[in-house]
């Protein structure tokens, strides 16, 4: 294979005319992003409540492979990033900076070489286990759910640079808009919810708590039907 071949195949981004820097498209980076935290999320639950950590173990299997493509071969033969490209084909295009997207998933990448040697090398299912699926939860679900990329801002600190087109304008805004502003009110309606939230189970309102507690021993004797709300 010649080396312009190699090229094409083994390159992180695409170059668009226009733009500064090779550029990956935020639109399918947060769908795979997305497709894996629903992924993680399920595997963390398993694992979590059931005691069943072979979800767990297919999740870092899976998320080994996916960065591992992303970041030493190229992003467009990533299984997720092929399923996020299919989900939002009918969608502008969203240009963000590959630079610091290498460095994100490159986290990511490490992060799951740990995990690998965690699990399958100390077969450690305790804390170490915890603390990984749980970074790899949260760099996700803030991907994916608020386009923010958490590895990213690692790119400046890291490599001494300002990053390019960051998802949302967020390395070229420098002023808030009147709609984006939070006002005081906003912020007790918030606090408002939530402490009403706290209060519900804490205080038993709306008899949202089963005071019955069925165990093996008095199944037969408790009547169901009455635990009903």
């Amino acid at each position: 294979m010649s080396t312009a071949s190699l090229r094409n195949v083994f390159h992180f981004g695409e170059e668009v005319e226009g733009y500064p820097v090779r550029v990956i498209n935020e639109r399918e980076a947060r769908a795979a992003a997305g497709f894996l935290a629903l992924f993680a999320g399920f595997a963390f639950a398993q694992g979590f409540l059931t005691g069943n950590f072979m979800w767990e173990r297919l999740l870092i299997v899976a998320f080994s492979i996916e960065f591992g493509i992303r970041v030493l071969v190229n992003p467009q033969y990533a299984p997720f990033m092929v399923l996020g490209r299919l989900i939002t084909r009918n969608q502008e295009v969203e240009y963000v900076g590959a630079p610091q997207k290498r460095v994100a998933w490159s986290i990511g990448l490490i992060i799951a070489a740990i995990m690998v040697w965690v699990v399958f090398v100390e077969a450690n299912t305790g804390l170490m286990n915890l603390v990984g699926c749980s970074a790899c939860l949260i760099f996700l679900a803030f991907e994916s759910a608020f386009g923010i990329c958490l590895g990213c801002t690692a790119y400046n600190l890291l490599t001494g640079k300002q990053a390019q087109l960051c998802p949302g304008g967020a390395c070229s805004i420098k002023r808030v808009e009147p709609i984006q502003r939070i006002k005081w009110w906003q912020m007790v309606l918030v606090v408002a919810f939530f402490g009403l939230l706290w209060a519900i189970p804490e205080y038993n309102l709306w008899n949202i708590q089963d005071n019955v507690e069925v165990t093996d021993h008095n199944f037969d004797e408790v009547d169901l039907d009455s635990l009903a709300y």
